[in-house]
């Protein structure tokens, strides 16, 4: 799926982050979402090398990087934490400043780069995500419904660890066939990869103390910052079959948290790197390349 990529491992002082890097050009770094890892990006991150430099990384906690243990606060898979821990790989290849595209979880993570790291981040695409803050402030039956991962993964004491432990191929299928609306999409070399990453216990804890820092320090950090803007230009994509554009006028909502906002709905569920594929690249090079 990565054929022509090359793959390595970059330490940080929080975390040793695996990734992938093919491609010449300005930089480009891909941060993939939950239950998944960089795999995610495969029918789109060989086209984007064409014109760029892709790293597409495993997030800490995620794929093949390392999954410390979560802190009493979880602070150690803050997004600010996470995000830091990208800058520093992407500083450690070469790259000072870089584009970013970020879907669900990676999403989050890049979102909160940008606010941290303007001088980095040149311009930043958000998939299928409104800000966290925005959407635990206006939770409603029909969100939480859709969204009960949310608040199963923040149970404490070990408790969603122990029940996906039990089968977690099953519990990751079941989220992948929920919030697709085509599995198909899922090849069965990446569909292998996933279930080969999440059946590891320490991902399955790494990735609930990515959504308990969600739910606890990332918020607070939100707090902090609502009166401070993303400074970048914007691209929103999101499903045009997923709860998000049905919940939210997207747009208008990054239009509260940034300066310079665009996008459009795409024609499948949550996944759009995958479930479609041909019409998220041509949205994401149209902007990257102008």
């Amino acid at each position: 799926m990565f054929a022509n990529f090359d793959v390595t491992k970059i330490d940080t002082p929080e975390a040793r982050i695996n990734l992938v890097k093919a491609g010449s050009g300005p930089a480009l770094l891909l941060l993939h979402g939950y239950p998944q890892t960089h795999v995610m990006w495969h029918k789109i991150a060989p086209r984007l090398a064409e014109n760029f430099t892709v790293v597409a990384p495993d997030l800490k906690g995620y794929g093949d990087s390392s999954k410390p243990e979560g802190e009493p606060d979880h602070r150690n898979y803050s997004k600010r934490a996470i995000a830091q821990d990208q800058v520093e790989v992407m500083s450690k290849l070469g790259y000072e400043e870089f584009y970013v595209v970020g879907h669900d979880r990676g999403a989050r993570v890049a979102h909160r780069m940008a606010l941290d790291h303007p001088n980095q981040v040149k311009k930043l695409a958000l998939l299928d995500i409104a800000p966290t803050h925005k959407m635990y402030a206006t939770t409603d039956r029909d969100f939480a419904t859709a969204y009960y991962h949310w608040f199963f993964l923040i149970q404490p004491d070990g408790l969603p660890e122990t029940l996906i432990g039990a089968n977690p191929e099953y519990y990751l299928r079941t989220c992948l066939e929920r919030w697709s609306q085509d599995f198909s999409a899922f090849v069965p070399e990446a569909l292998a990869e996933y279930i080969r990453c999440f059946s590891d216990r320490a991902t399955i804890h790494a990735t609930c103390e990515d959504y308990r820092a969600a739910a606890t320090i990332d918020l607070e950090h939100d707090t902090l910052d609502m009166e401070k803007k993303i400074l970048c230009p914007v691209l929103a994509l999101w499903g045009g079959k997923g709860i998000i554009g049905r919940k939210y006028d997207v747009l208008e909502t990054w239009r509260d948290r940034a300066i310079d906002v665009r996008g459009k709905a795409i024609n499948c569920g949550h996944f759009l790197p995958e479930e479609a594929p041909e019409e998220t690249y041509l949205a994401l090079y149209e902007f990257l390349a102008t």
